[in-house]
């Protein structure tokens, strides 16, 4: 600490991000990476806008994108809203879209950034417990809040809310915003985004880290009603007017072109994460239904933070979180088969 820091600094709690390790021959499966590279047309379109024009500056609003999105989902341009990675976009929407006079309802099992935004921007969050089965039950946010966010599929569990009981959730609460967080919907749910037209109050944001393979050019999105948009708008050229540089505009625009490769990608993973979860069931774990590109497993027998401990000691890195609940819980991203492999055979040494 300094005493050149702020008071509002001093009690501050950032965020920690999975770990970055750089050793090399590690099976990394601890930050929901993609194990497959990203689209060629991507890598080409990059390629391509590596020119003397990046002296200049990129498009305010990242319009290209936007278009690309627009057409991709059928919405209107007016609709969507792009940053630099949907941490940003999400940071903009606590702070241009919550009330700060009333609580802001989440799960208490969930993504740990949320807690983090609310002491940011001095909103008082209020958590609402995952039922026993880790799961969001709809009917427990019917109350008077100042917004509501959920991820769907949940972070860290990877369970999924249907369309309809997300509409539910919109039916009871048309007051306030609900903001669902998409981030791994490709790998398993069904999208929200065309319930924004009917809902001027729901925002659906989403990232091109997880289902694109693109997490190293931080891009993220919104959706929701022009209102919506044009507050989040108002807060982003209050803090950067450029959030997205060229080549990340270059690059996300070449993804929503090239759908054959993005399906071929995203059902892979879906076919590993089936794969890894019969293989681990095999071995005793408990793994929680997953709708996204990760597993949430425990065993009855083994200490979680000794198995990561141990899979660590091996080169092969996952997710353990030591917060109540879930301390025995450990989050598995989805490799591609011979990773998967590796894991497991160093599981069955463990186990």
């Amino acid at each position: 600490m300094s005493r050149y820091w702020s008071d509002f600094v001093h009690s501050l709690e950032p965020y920690v991000p999975g770990e970055q390790p750089q050793g090399h021959n590690l099976v990394k499966l601890n930050t929901n990476e993609n194990p497959f590279a990203p689209s060629p047309k991507v890598l080409e379109a990059i390629r391509m806008a590596t020119t003397d024009r990046l002296r200049l500056y990129p498009v305010p609003d990242g319009g290209p994108l936007r278009l690309a999105i627009a057409g991709y989902y059928q919405v209107p341009a007016e609709y969507v809203f792009v940053g630099n990675g949907s941490d940003e976009v999400l940071a903009h929407v606590f702070n241009a879209l919550f009330r700060h006079d009333k609580p802001v309802l989440f799960p208490d099992v969930t993504y740990s950034f949320y807690p983090v935004y609310s002491q940011l921007y001095n909103i008082e969050p209020a958590l609402v417990p995952l039922n026993a089965d880790f799961q969001i039950d709809i009917a427990d946010y019917q109350r008077d809040n100042g917004g509501i966010i959920l991820p769907n599929p949940n972070a860290p569990t990877g369970s999924l809310l249907s369309l309809e009981q997300i509409q539910r959730l919109l039916e009871m609460n048309t007051d306030s915003v609900v903001v669902i967080d998409e981030a791994y919907i490709d790998f398993g749910g069904e999208s929200a985004i065309p319930l924004t037209q009917r809902f001027p109050n729901l925002l659906v944001t989403q990232t091109l880290s997880k289902s694109r393979s693109l997490a190293g050019m931080r891009i993220g999105f919104a959706i929701g009603d022009p209102q919506l948009i044009e507050a989040l708008i108002r807060v982003k050229d209050s803090f950067n007017s450029y959030p997205l540089d060229s080549l990340a505009i270059a690059a996300g625009v070449a993804s929503f072109q090239d759908e054959a490769y993005f399906q071929q990608c995203r059902q892979q993973v879906i076919d590993e994460r089936e794969w890894l979860i019969s293989a681990m069931q095999e071995l005793g774990f408990e793994v929680l239904p997953s709708a996204a590109n990760f597993v949430f497993a425990r065993h009855p027998q083994h200490d979680a933070a000794t198995l990561a401990a141990g899979l660590r000691e091996k080169k092969v890195i996952v997710r353990h979180f030591n917060k109540p609940r879930i301390e025995q819980f450990l989050r598995i991203s989805i490799g591609d088969r011979s990773e998967n492999q590796l894991l497991m055979s160093q599981l069955d040494l463990l186990v």
